[in-house]
This record gives structure tokens, sequence and C-alpha cells, in this order.
């Protein structure tokens, strides 16, 4: 069988592509960790990137939603 990549959520380990095993099944494995996965959260960019356009000083993004839309 060929190598899963995984990533542990809250002690549950969750596969990061679609691993053909039959449902509900044992598994045996020995965890290697992968440094550049570890290092720093997964969304720190996302969240910057939200707080510069949360503190952007535009007040009526949300009233002005469909502003456009025909």
């Amino acid at each position: 069988m060929r190598k899963v990549r995984a990533v542990d959520e809250k002690g549950v380990f969750r596969p990061l592509e679609a691993v053909s095993l039959p449902e509900n099944c044992e598994v045996e494995f020995e965890p290697q960790v992968v440094t550049s996965h570890c290092e720093g959260k997964p969304f720190d960019g996302v969240y910057t990137v939200l707080a510069e356009r949360y503190e952007s000083g535009e007040t009526d993004v949300a009233a002005r939603h469909d502003e456009h839309q025909p």
C-alpha cells in the first residue's frame, strides 16, 4: 500500500487525499512528523488578510452587496 499523508485535528488523523480502504477498518501506522506542516497554523496567512480587510475603514460593504446586480 502507498504512503498516506494525514493531518492531526483534535486527536483524529484526517487523510489529505482519498484513501481506498473499507469503511471503519482498523489500520496501524507509525506517525512521522513533516516539519513544514507543523510550523505555524495553516490559516495564519488567511487570517492576516481578513484582519486587514476588516480594519480597512470600509463600513458599508454589506449594505452595498447587491448594488451592481441586475
